[in-house]
């Protein structure tokens, strides 16, 4: 029961970052015209979510090598079983447009 909770608060979680990140992607789309196809803002969204997502984990495994921290490979909830440094990644780059849009940043 707790499982599915999870897997779908983090589900609704990612969604509502994309979302964010569409948003702020159609404000800042140049209204000209271009002879090339535009991605479309959904697309450059999930880039975005998955670039932040890739850049903070490997800044995770860089300081977690450099202190040599002792982490556990795997952390298990009920029949969810993740990677630790992942997780937090993913929810920093959850988290990252929330916390641009509230200082004002574009």
């Amino acid at each position: 029961m707790y499982t599915w909770a999870t897997l779908i608060v983090i589900i609704l979680a990612i969604m509502w970052s994309i979302w964010l990140r569409v948003c702020r992607c159609r404000t800042t789309l140049d209204n000209s015209p271009q002879v090339e196809p535009r991605p479309s803002p959904f697309s450059t969204a999930v880039q975005e979510l998955v670039a932040t997502a890739g850049g903070v984990y490997l800044s995770l495994v860089m300081i977690v090598s450099f202190l040599k921290l002792e982490l556990p490979e795997r952390i298990t909830l009920s029949i969810l079983s993740f990677d630790p440094l992942a997780m937090t990644a993913i929810g920093v780059a959850v988290i990252q447009p929330a916390i641009s849009k509230l200082f004002g940043n574009k």
